[in-house]
């Protein structure tokens, strides 16, 4: 395990990292996960193997500190992200990032441009969605954060069920709750103004059961490659492992 300070206070970003050539790749995870939980066969998969690679956790979630004090914004996420990754040396950088991990990836590009060379981004949030009853980001921003501390947490908990809770549970719980209404709210630009803005090579990987992105083609028009993977839902490089595997070296040679 490694780490390093990722804010004035000394909070520290955690990763596993795999030994390998340059230039990097960083895994990043979603919302209530952890990235050597999700990301870890794929890393070791021979098509995407022999590339040094950092899975790491940003702040609040799997094995890196969960500070009560930090905002969880994206931005903020981004920017610890982007401390973390200069400690490690970390330069041009090849992202591939999840869910709530591609959000924070395409404002980490934005901010941080020296930092990363591509990004794939795996079902990522693009869109604000609205505070509603149910998992995922949606149903944790409908609870106050005082709500959520007090008691919302554990109708999360029965809502995401056993395999996202395994992993959600070492999130802190200002962590979780912060980081998810800020999704939920989007960004500042637009996520999506962000991403066609950017001029490094992207791809979006999304599950081909929940029919076409939405903006696809505007997408694809800014150099977005958009890819479908069959058989999976979002968890994509856990339902499909070899289709996944596959799609991401396409997208990283391409």
């Amino acid at each position: 395990m490694r780490s390093a300070s990722a804010t004035p206070s000394g909070d520290r970003i955690r990763w596993v990292e795999l030994p390998g050539a340059e230039p990097s790749r960083v895994y990043v995870h979603g919302l209530g996960a952890t990235s050597p939980a999700y990301f870890a066969e794929s890393a070791a998969h021979p098509l995407l193997a022999g590339r040094r690679s950092l899975l790491i956790d940003m702040l609040g979630f799997g094995i890196s500190d969960r500070p009560g004090d930090f905002a969880y914004t994206l931005d903020a996420h981004a920017d610890a992200l982007a401390a973390a990754l200069e400690a490690a040396d970390v330069v041009g950088a090849e992202l591939i990032a999840h869910s709530m991990g591609g959000s924070v990836a395409i404002v980490l590009a934005t901010r941080h441009p020296h930092l990363v060379s591509r990004l794939v981004l795996v079902d990522a949030n693009l869109d604000p969605v609205t505070p509603a009853p149910g998992p995922g980001s949606a149903g944790i921003a409908r609870f106050t954060e005082e709500e959520f501390l007090a008691g919302g947490w554990q109708e999360v908990r029965d809502a995401v069920g056993a395999h996202w809770w395994s992993t959600m549970r070492l999130a802190g719980l200002e962590a979780l709750h912060r980081s998810a209404v800020h999704l939920a709210r989007g960004g500042v630009p637009p996520l999506r103004t962000l991403l066609t803005d950017l001029r490094i090579p992207r791809t979006y990987v999304l599950p081909e059961s929940i029919g076409p992105l939405r903006g696809a083609e505007l997408l694809e028009a800014a150099g977005v490659r958009v890819v479908a993977i069959p058989d999976c839902g979002h968890n994509i490089m856990l339902d499909n492992h070899e289709a996944f595997a596959r799609a991401t070296a396409e997208a990283l040679a391409a």
